[in-house]
């Protein structure tokens, strides 16, 4: 999601059909390809929640900001979530994501149009609100807000600025030239100013392939603030 309004001219449409190389092409330096990443983010989301909760409750969730959904195999596999929808303002972007994913217990809609209920266990978000607006971002958390039951997750990825690699990784990238990123103190407070419940903050992804030895050291490391990547973990207050 990148747009204040409803806007069939998403920059990600140009990239719909070719996302996964472009993306690719900027995490080539790590080593990695993005599956590996999808594959980590998701096991330490379960493993987080699960040092809270029963995981097997988790059965209905969104995919907010999926994208052409490269994340929906992982929201089923690993937290094993029976139903999905998808949002994101791109409109060709959804088109490439129905084409994949045609079936029963996965929809997708644009954030604008779509209407929350409530209802959902948890909201998985990546990598998206650096291409949200400043001034967008209190309704994109609205929209995934209303989403949630009370005492729903929700999963707040996002790229560390203070990580030099993804500074050089999002500079490889067509797509997030034009990123506003957030600190970690940021993403907290902005949760927090929207009525999210703060539980937890990880940090992951310190080790690119090339000393993939020390990667079981990371997860010694995770309340430092210096991976990769970020988790804030939050919930809709019940």
């Amino acid at each position: 999601m990148n747009r204040t309004e409803p806007d069939t001219n998403s920059e990600f449409d140009r990239y719909a059909g070719n996302y996964e190389e472009v993306l690719q092409n900027g995490l080539r330096v790590s080593g990695e390809d993005s599956e590996y990443f999808a594959k980590g983010r998701m096991r330490w989301l379960l493993y987080r929640i699960g040092r809270i909760a029963p995981t097997e409750e988790l059965k209905s969730g969104m995919d907010f900001g999926c994208g052409t959904g490269n994340s929906i195999p992982h929201l089923f596999k690993t937290l094993g979530l029976q139903k999905i929808v998808g949002l994101d303002t791109s409109e060709e972007s959804l088109h490439q994501a129905r084409k994949r994913y045609n079936q029963n217990d996965i929809s997708f809609a644009n954030p604008f149009a779509y209407r929350p209920a409530g209802n959902l266990d948890i909201v998985f978000c990546n990598g998206v609100f650096h291409h949200i607006p400043i001034e967008a971002r209190p309704k994109a958390l609205e929209v995934i807000h209303g989403s949630l039951h009370p005492g729903g997750w929700f999963a707040f990825w996002e790229n560390n600025p203070w990580n030099p690699g993804t500074r050089y990784v999002m500079s490889r990238i067509p797509f997030d030239h034009d990123a506003i990123t957030l600190s970690i103190k940021e993403a907290k407070q902005m949760l927090c100013d929207n009525k999210f419940q703060v539980l937890s903050v990880d940090t992951r992804f310190y080790f690119p392939r090339a000393v993939k030895w020390l990667r079981p050291l990371e997860p010694w490391f995770c309340k430092l603030p210096l991976g990769a990547q970020y988790l804030v973990l939050a919930q809709r207050p019940k």
